[in-house]
């Protein structure tokens, strides 16, 4: 596993742990298919949220949602999709994002988390 895959499993874990501290239910980690992948899907009050979560050290280039693009979003959108046509769920659908900062990386012990709720 790369550098890069380990650092971004690493901050899905910890968004995921940063949620259920919250009371969400983890439905799904990874989902993933041709035509893209959704970081998380979790369940709170009435949504299931997909989730995309992005990894950064710092600030230094910008906030870390920035960095998911009207394209990013439309497989992000493709892909839930899918899911909700499989599993056939009456929850409402949301679209989150989750920054988390690491300036250390995998060695950050307490990494700042930002959740935007209706992200897009």
């Amino acid at each position: 596993m790369g550098k890069t895959q380990t650092l971004g499993n690493w901050g899905e874990k910890k968004a995921l742990e940063f949620l259920k501290k919250l009371g969400y239910r983890a439905l799904r980690q990874g989902y993933r298919t041709r035509f893209g992948e959704i970081d998380l899907i979790v369940e709170s009050g009435g949504f299931v949220v997909f989730v995309e979560v992005k990894m950064r050290k710092n600030r230094d280039f910008g906030e870390a949602r920035e960095f998911v693009s009207a394209a990013k979003q439309r497989r992000i959108r493709v892909t839930a999709q899918l899911w909700l046509n499989a599993d056939g769920t009456e929850l409402q659908p949301r679209f989150d994002v989750i920054e988390v900062y690491a300036p250390d990386g995998v060695k950050t012990l307490e990494p700042e988390i930002v959740h935007i709720e209706n992200a897009f």
